[in-house]
């Protein structure tokens, strides 16, 4: 059993960054690849970044190759969501989760976090 909690969301200009945390209990952290969503109103859940057990697998949704990178810390049970060059359009609520292996499918992912919101202003 894992439970995540994101925090670091919040309201930022167009051009801004935030880093989004996901804080994991348990002690089988490292055993789970990452993985980061989001959802707009009205749209469905889409993926956004994940990472393997070890760091080594990370791969990207186009929409934010080269302005978010994923991370994890396995000591302190965490995973990282630094997004840079933010805009209108990744206004969403982000959501971690954990999965077995990396995947791009919510459907792969086992546990989820209650989400935190960010908001790009223009």
């Amino acid at each position: 059993q894992v439970q995540l909690v994101e925090s670091g969301g919040g309201l930022v200009q167009a051009g801004g960054a935030l880093r989004l945390s996901c804080a994991a209990s348990g002690r089988t952290f490292s055993s789970y690849a990452m993985g980061w969503f989001r959802q707009a109103p009205g749209k469905e859940r889409e993926f956004v970044a994940h990472i393997s057990w070890n760091g080594v697998n990370i791969d990207y949704a186009d929409s934010v190759k080269g302005r978010f990178t994923i991370s994890r810390d396995n000591t302190k049970n965490t995973v990282y969501l630094q997004m840079n060059n933010l805009g209108p359009e990744d206004t969403a609520v982000y959501y971690c989760a954990a999965a077995a292996a990396t995947s791009t499918w919510t459907y792969d992912y086992h546990y989820w976090g209650q989400g935190t919101q960010v908001t790009v202003s223009s």
